[in-house]
Formats: structure tokens, sequence, C-alpha cells
């Protein structure tokens, strides 16, 4: 660990239900934060994110402590408070700031990604389907599924950014061909309105696998998505075609999205689940949902879609938002 940090140092965290990631960061770089001593630590081994946070920089000993933090987290911040979505913490700035900072934020993960956004090059991302160019000075958007289903969006206005986390994962599920409306129904009965992440997350992943093997008549074999990605890439069957099918649905959801923001600067695909989905995403069908939108099919042809490959990206978004504190 290094004793000493610069003078111009924030502490950014990337904070979810199971685990907790903080680092130093150097914001002597505009562009590119140099990121240092990233801990990782499990959430549930504290009380609160304060605790969290008193913990790692006792760890690192940073001498001068940072002044400055922003740290990302599972769930939507409204006033700069949060309740993580899968950790019983309620979180604050104001807490923050009693743990000995000056200038605190707290925001969505999403909302990180897609401050990070513009700092990604090609050694950070792994294209999904054709390599296409970027539209400059044109809205990204960063979607992925986890937990839930997390959607950002990074907007352009002259030479501002503006960066717009929303609740895209609770977008309504529409079914395009038969199978997919049997699911609908299935999951229907189960929760009543069926949202994207019913079936695009981890969760999801197993809710789409066990309607299908109930459409086929034949008792489902996994409850862990684990299970389903192993055997999917194992064997054909009922696990590879709900894979093949989140894919699909997965690609679907996310030109929606792009549409609604205009994104022609890219469509990011964020989590280590959309890593662990690449092979299956590069088959195809991830693209031909994403293209499918009818009359508007031209336009959405020429929006390039590549996974995040840079797993500290959250923390380098955080390090960019920290810049303006």
């Amino acid at each position: 660990m290094k004793p000493n940090v610069p003078l111009r140092t924030a502490l950014v965290g990337d904070v979810g239900g199971t685990n907790a990631r903080f680092a130093l960061a150097d914001l002597s770089d505009p562009v590119r934060p140099e990121l240092h001593d990233l801990v990782q630590l499990p959430s549930n081994a504290f009380d609160s994110l304060g605790a969290a946070v008193t913990a790692y920089l006792e760890r690192v000993a940073a001498k001068p402590r940072p002044r400055v933090t922003a740290i990302a987290v599972a769930g939507p911040v409204t006033d700069g408070e949060v309740t993580l979505t899968n950790l019983s913490w309620r979180a604050s700035e104001t807490e923050l700031k009693r743990c000995g900072f000056d200038r605190a934020r707290l925001v969505n993960d999403f909302r990180a990604l897609a401050a990070a956004a513009d700092a990604l090059g090609e050694r950070d991302l792994d294209a999904i389907g054709p390599l296409l160019s970027r539209v400059s000075k044109a809205p990204i958007v960063i979607v992925g599924p986890g937990t839930g289903f997390g959607a950002a969006a990074l907007l352009r206005e002259g030479d501002k950014t503006i960066g717009v986390a929303g609740e895209g994962g609770h977008i309504g599920f529409s079914p395009e061909d038969e199978t997919e409306m049997e699911v609908l129904r299935i999951l229907m009965r189960r929760f009543g309105r069926v949202s994207i992440e019913r079936i695009v997350s981890g969760p999801g992943l197993v809710n789409l696998y066990q309607s299908l093997c109930e459409i086929a008549g034949t008792a489902a074999q996994f409850t862990d998505p684990r299970q389903i990605l192993a055997e999917a890439a194992r064997a054909d069957g009922i696990a590879r075609d709900a894979v093949e099918r989140f894919c699909a649905i997965f690609g679907a959801a996310a030109g929606d999205i792009a549409l609604a923001y205009g994104a022609q600067g890219g469509v990011l695909l964020a989590g280590s689940l959309s890593q662990a989905l690449k092979p299956f995403l590069r088959a195809g069908g991830f693209r031909a949902r994403f293209e499918g939108k009818g009359r508007l099919a031209h336009l959405v042809r020429t929006i390039p879609t590549a996974v995040i490959t840079r797993t500290d990206a959250a923390l380098l978004g955080c390090a960019r938002l920290a810049q303006a504190l």
C-alpha cells in the first residue's frame, strides 16, 4: 500500500449487495484519473457504508486522508440518499461527510459507468456485432444485467455532457414470438406485471429457463444462473435455448433503450454477466433483435455495441465525477 497520496486525491467506491470495492484516485489527469490501492471488501461484513469506508481508509493508511469522495451504489439515489437494493444499508452523503470528507457524492452505479464512458478506449471494450464507429458527440447508453437490469445514458449538449440514470429494467417486457408470449403468460401468473429485469438479469435467466422447461413439459434441473450458463456452454438443450433467448431479449431491450436516447454514440454492455455471455452475445441473436426495429432498423444498424471489459469502470466514473466536486 502507498502510505502517501497526492493532494488532489479522492476516495472512490463501487458498492453492491455482495462486494464493496474502494480505491484512491489521483485526479490530476482530467480524462483518465489514475486508480490505486484498490481493495475489495465483503459488504455484509459491515453494518453501514461509513463503517466500510472507515475500514478501507484504515487498511490503506492513506496520508493525508482524502477530503473528497464519490461512491457508486446499486440503487436509486435521491437527494443524496439511497437504500441499497440488495443490502440493508441506508446511506447518505451526510454520513460520508461525518467520516471526515469535505465533499461527498453518492451516485447510481450505472450513472458512474456513464461518467466513465468517454474515458474508455478500445482496450476497455469488446465489440459485439459489426465493427462500427461511434458518432462523435452523440449520446451513449450503458445497460447491463446483474441482480437486476441497470441502464443509464450519457447525453450531449454542445460541449457539455450530462449523465442520466434511470430504471430501464422496469420497462415492460415485450414478447416477439409465440414462445415469448407463453413465457409472458407464465411469468404474469407469478409476478403480475412482467418487466425486462424479470428476464434479463441473473434471477431472470432462472425465470426464463424454468418457463421454457414448463412449456416443454419437463422438470427444471437448475436454480442458479451459473448452473444454467455452465450447462449451456456444455451441451444443447433447454439451458442453451434459455441463454440464447436471454441474449436475444437483451438485444431487443438494449435496442429499445438506444432508440429512446438516440444513442448513435454506442451501446455499452456492463457487468460480469455480460462478460460471461460474450460467446452467446456474439452468436447473432443479440444483434438481430437489437437491429430489428421495423421502420428504424436502418438507424439502429449503425449503432455499435460492445461489452465493457474494464472491471473498475465504475470506479473510473466515480473518479471523473469527483473531479467536479
